[in-house]
């Protein structure tokens, strides 16, 4: 089951002097389970050895966005990706007939969005209704607009949790932002196991 806290990464929106790596760090210390790594701009190679380095954190579920590598616990598609024959996969979707084509093709999760006014992706929008988020096959994420002021109430609405990027990137303290968001969250453990499977069980067993 995918956590009800999930981070996007953009490094770009880091403050300066501030590392993707510590940053990350910092955040699971105070209680971050999974990450959606982006960073398409970096080298395949680049790209690679971020994705290693994260995935040694304990207790953090590493996932990988649009690109499959085996570091990754799990990989996170664009809404225009064709499904993947296997493994434990998300999706991107932007209406509930979205989340329910993912669910159809195998999805174990989606984010939809946008829940709210972004300021990562100024422009996208309008925000979804009060009904977007309720009564779906498998887990949905609220992503934009997000942050420790509305969190609790796009679960209230129906969503499984979610999902956030620049309200951590920005801040001056991502990993207070962390807990402060937690605090709002339903059952969040301290610290567990990746909910996904590794690349290793991914391999003997494609099913998540």
């Amino acid at each position: 089951m995918i956590p009800r806290l999930v981070l996007l990464t953009d490094r770009s929106q880091l403050r300066l002097g501030r590392g993707l790596v510590r940053t990350v760090r910092e955040c699971v210390d105070a209680g971050l389970r999974a990450v959606v790594v982006r960073e398409h701009d970096l080298e395949p190679g680049q790209r690679h050895a971020l994705l290693s380095t994260l995935a040694a954190i304990d207790g953090l579920t590493v996932v990988s966005s649009r690109i499959p590598d085996d570091c990754a616990h799990g990989l996170h598609l664009a809404a225009h990706q064709p499904a993947p024959a296997d493994g434990c996969w998300g999706r991107s979707c932007h209406s509930r007939a979205d989340v329910a084509r993912a669910a159809g093709q195998g999805a174990s999760w989606t984010t939809l969005s946008p829940y709210a006014v972004s300021a990562s992706k100024p422009g996208h929008g309008p925000a979804l209704p009060a009904s977007a988020w309720a009564g779906h096959a498998l887990p949905v994420l609220a992503l934009a607009g997000i942050d420790a002021t509305n969190a609790a109430a796009a679960v209230a609405a129906g969503a499984h949790g979610v999902a956030v990027m620049g309200a951590v990137m920005r801040a001056e303290d991502p990993a207070a932002v962390v807990a402060a968001l937690l605090r709002e969250l339903p059952n969040t453990p301290r610290r567990s196991s990746p909910p996904l499977r590794s690349p290793e069980q991914r391999r003997r067993d494609p099913g998540c």
